[in-house]
Formats: structure tokens, sequence, C-alpha cells
């Protein structure tokens, strides 16, 4: 008979066990370690909960017919009424078209210009003449469109400067009140937001140009590619992750249409262009107390939006293996 003299080994469970306490005690340990930045982080956490997720339980007033002397409780349920009212308003019909129409060209437009720049900007070899480019390009972005929207109602006035240029330059007869005209507004919001954003958004595409490795472009020097080439076959497929993140947070933002920007520039005369969701949940919200009626607009347009980030992020993923989430 043999006898088994050796020790049997400790049970997993007790070892996983073991385990498990070094590391918490490890991770206790580095929590104190960091707790100064920790306690920051949390104080940023605590504000998005309050005044971001807290919030969110009056969403449900979409749903309700909500008055504001009573308790959202109180509220009886109207269900899907909101929607549904939304969807056979006179106005919808319009309010999209405005919408989508002035999103989806400037992200056809806005979009790409400011990659454009980018690389053309970080092709200048003259630092002076590059800095001066760029603090002119992006100085349009630290003025409210409060400010920018004197601006340009006195540039388009009957006798602002560009009609008077057009005047002097005899490409028309008269003057023309560009605000007062819906068949102008779409370009005028479209070309003063690229204006405004052209310089701020090309920032992004730059720090990541710069990230490139040299080694990529001396390789494509020696192969006897040109400027163009190595902006074609080096710049570009080295930020498309960049491009692409960009990308999908734009598309998710189709249905924002700059509400401070159209709420400047609009007025009555152009409102058959310049009525748009955001103008719309104002007017019904704000000016008309409608406050579970606007909230139904508000959370259509939220849930439109969450589905186009979706897609925008699987379209993303499958095409070059970027994605958000």
């Amino acid at each position: 008979m043999i006898v088994k003299t050796h020790l049997e080994p400790a049970p997993a469970a007790l070892r996983a066990g073991e385990t498990k306490a070094a590391a918490r005690g490890r991770w206790l340990r580095k929590l104190y370690g960091q707790r100064h930045i920790q306690i920051m982080a949390l104080l940023g956490v605590i504000w998005m909960v309050i005044f971001n997720y807290v919030p969110m339980y009056g969403v449900i007033i979409a749903f309700k017919e909500f008055n504001i002397v009573k308790a959202i409780s109180a509220a009886p349920w109207v269900g899907f009424g909101h929607f549904k009212e939304f969807f056979g308003d006179e106005s919808f019909a319009n309010v999209m078209r405005n919408t989508l129409g002035i999103s989806l060209i400037k992200l056809a437009i806005g979009f790409p210009l400011p990659i454009l720049f980018a690389l053309f900007l970080n092709e200048v070899r003259s630092v002076v003449f590059k800095k001066s480019i760029q603090t002119i390009s992006y100085l349009p972005h630290f003025l409210s469109w409060v400010i920018l929207g004197g601006i340009l109602t006195t540039w388009l006035a009957d006798v602002g400067i560009v009609n008077n240029i057009l005047l002097a330059l005899h490409l028309i007869d008269e003057p023309i009140s560009y605000l007062a005209e819906p068949s102008y507004f779409w370009s005028i919001i479209i070309a003063s937001d690229i204006w405004k954003e052209l310089g701020w958004s090309a920032i992004i595409y730059l720090a990541a140009i710069a990230s490139v490795s040299p080694e990529l472009y001396e390789a494509a020097t020696i192969d006897g590619a040109g400027r163009f080439q190595k902006m074609w076959y080096v710049t570009l497929p080295s930020i498309k992750a960049t491009i692409s993140i960009l990308f999908i947070l734009a598309v998710s933002g189709v249905l924002n249409s700059n509400f401070d920007q159209i709420l400047v520039l609009r007025n009555s005369l152009n409102e058959s262009a310049s009525n748009v969701i955001d103008i719309y949940v104002y007017q019904t919200g704000m000016q008309q107390g409608r406050y579970s009626y606007s909230t139904a607009v508000g959370l259509f347009k939220s849930a439109i939006a969450l589905i186009l980030l979706l897609l925008a992020n699987r379209v993303t993923k499958k095409m070059n293996d970027t994605s958000l989430f």
C-alpha cells in the first residue's frame, strides 16, 4: 500500500479568493493614492448626474398633458397623442424640409472643407504665414452668433457692403434685401456657419496630421510621390480614424440646425425657409406654453439622432473598422 505523505494543494476557490483580496487591496491603495484626482472626477460625475440625468425624469411629460401649476405626477396620460399631433401639423413638412435641407447641405459641404483646409495648410512651408492663416481662420469661432448676426445683418442690408460691391461691379441693378428673401436664407446660413467654424474644426485634423510619422513621408518621397500624392496616400489614410469619429458625430447631429444662428438671422419675411425643429420647439414651448407638446417634438428629434448615431457607427465600423463603441 502506498501512503501519500505530501500536502494536498489548496482548493482553487481559496487561491482565487486570496488573489481577489490581494487585487482588491492593490486597487484600494491605488485609489487612495489618487484620491485628489478621484475627488475632482467625482465632482464632475455628480454635476453630470444632477444636470443631465435627474432632469430626464421630466421627459415623461411628452406622454402627458402637463400643466405648469401642477406636479408632473398629477398630469393625465395622453400616450403618443402629442407625437401624432406633430406629425399631422401643417407645419411638419416645412419644418422637416428646412431642418434636413440645411443640415444635410452643411454636412455635405461643411464637413469635408475643414479636412481640405487642414491638408493644404499643412503643406505651407512658411511658419509665420501658416500661423497667421490659422489664427485668422479660427478667430470668428470665438465670436457669438449675436455679434456675427449683427455683422451679417449690416453687411447684407440694402445699403450694406455686399450690395455696394455688387452694384459697383454692375452685377446687380438694384439692392437686394437678402435676409428678407427666403430663397437666400439657406445659402446665408450655410456660408456663415462655414466661415465661423472652418478654422476651428480644422484644428483637430491638424493635430491628427502632426502625429503622422515623418518616415512615411520620407518613404513616399523616395518612391517619387509628389505633394498631392502624399496627401492622398499618406496623410488621409493616417487620419481616417479621426475623420470617421467626427463623421459619426456630425451625422448624429443632422437634426441640429444651430438654434442660435437661425434665431438671430430669421425674421417674419424669411420664416418659410427658417422654421426648423429647434425654432418650432422654442415657439411652441417657450412662447405658447405648450410644454408637453414641445417636449414630444424634442424627444422625437433625440430619438432620430440616436438612430442616426447607431447607423453611422455601424457603417464606419464595417468600412474601416473604426467606431465610437
